[in-house]
């Protein structure tokens, strides 16, 4: 008679790539998960207010283009996106100050995977990125999984340093700078008009690509529309421009695009092809429609507005919340506050004794690519009302006091 084994319960995983097991998961949503519950007043995450969201104008889009052309709308459609969508994006871009064409654009399921395509179409293992210190975090996992070596540019409260940029592209031969100048992700700065030039020379003179993130220009609450890096003299032809709807419209539409010259833009569609072959043809073509039909710049206007009052009530409540000593940016517009505290505080370590008082952020080390500082944080103040936020901060300064080093 013969004896067979019993078969495993499970069979086992395959042995994961390299770049799987040294890419770690986002924090953000870490705390997102772990801070679900509804009583928790939540200012790690970075998302828009939903109850601004033109829902019914968005609800119309879609009604009108199933009803109109349902064929062309369910269907398979072109990697480089919907020619409607491109042509007013196009516009949109010229009207802003850098003249566009359609065929300039390529459509991508958010701008996050704008970053993945371009990581893929650019970096071998072992290639050099540029970034800002700190950095938007998913990006830092985007160059990961390429095996990208990534370097901090150093800077200050306005952002990267010329003078620096430019001493480590000599010593550093990267193959790219990626950048969001404008309300950055995660400090809330803007790089100001004088950098962008000096940035702009550096690329010119170093022949240096720029990846220049634009996810939350729009979003303006104070001061004058600083022009894109893309836009100036000797940045022009090596700067590839990220766009979204996320921050605009809606991020369930996950509707992104780069702009970017003729070869690196097709070796960016040959990437999408192997990873989704396209973004959905449905939600191009409401997008659309959307434009036509309504004005998303007022749209933005009245988000814009009610977002400044966010903000305002978060500047207004700080005080009396972080522990003297503290300091914290005042971003013209966005989403999200730079917080320091003094030391020694470890927001990360403070941050499950702070979760307990039903309020949360995001502790800024995991936005280092080198060493981190760990007395900084993240607040996002557009996704609760002022009377939400100033509870919240009432609730972290309980936090903080009940963490406090020594207490």
């Amino acid at each position: 008679m013969t004896v067979t084994e019993p078969a495993p319960a499970h069979s086992p995983v395959p042995p994961l790539a390299a770049r799987a097991r040294s890419v770690g998961g986002s924090p953000v949503r870490d705390i997102l998960a772990v801070t679900a519950r509804p009583e928790v007043i939540n200012f790690a995450g970075g998302l828009p207010a939903p109850e601004l969201f033109d829902a019914a104008g968005i609800a119309a889009a879609y009604r009108a283009v199933l009803a109109e052309e349902p064929a062309r709308a369910l269907q398979y459609s072109t990697t480089e996106g919907e020619p409607t969508l491109r042509a007013a994006l196009a516009g949109r871009t010229t009207v802003r100050g850098l003249p566009t064409g359609p065929d300039d654009l390529l459509v991508t399921t958010g701008s996050q995977q704008a970053l993945s395509l371009l990581a893929t179409a650019l970096l071998e293992p072992g290639d050099t990125v540029l970034v800002e210190n700190p950095c938007y975090l998913a990006a830092l996992q985007a160059f990961g999984f390429a095996g990208a070596r990534v370097v901090p540019v150093p800077g200050d409260e306005h952002g990267v340093d010329p003078e620096a940029l430019e001493e480590l592209v000599v010593r550093e031969r990267p193959k790219l700078l990626y950048t969001v100048p404008t309300f950055q992700n995660p400090t809330g700065r803007t790089l100001p008009a004088e950098r962008r030039a000096a940035v702009a020379a550096v690329a010119a003179r170093r022949g240096l690509w720029i990846i220049e993130d634009d996810p939350y220009g729009e979003l303006r609450y104070d001061g004058e529309r600083v022009p894109w890096i893309a836009s100036l003299p000797g940045a022009e032809d090596r700067t590839v421009l990220l766009g979204s709807f996320s921050k605009v419209m809606a991020p369930g539409l996950r509707l992104g695009w780069l702009r970017a010259p003729d070869e690196l833009r097709r070796a960016c569609a040959v990437a999408k092809q192997a990873a989704d072959l396209h973004t959905p043809t449905v939600n191009q073509l409401a997008a659309a429609r959307y434009l036509a039909d309504h004005d998303l710049d007022a749209h933005v206007t009245r988000v814009a507005g009610v977002y400044r009052e966010r903000r305002d009530a978060m500047l207004a409540a700080l005080p009396g919340a972080l522990p003297e000593g503290s300091v914290w940016t005042r971003p013209e517009g966005g989403m999200f506050l730079w917080a320091r505290l003094p030391e020694p505080y470890d927001t990360t370590a403070l941050l499950p004794q702070v979760v307990r008082h039903d309020v949360a952020y995001v502790p800024g080390a995991p936005f280092y690519a080198g060493p981190p500082d760990r007395t900084t944080l993240r607040l996002c103040f557009v996704t609760q009302t002022p009377e939400e936020i100033e509870e919240g901060l009432r609730r972290l300064g309980k936090g903080l006091r009940a963490g406090t080093p020594g207490a």
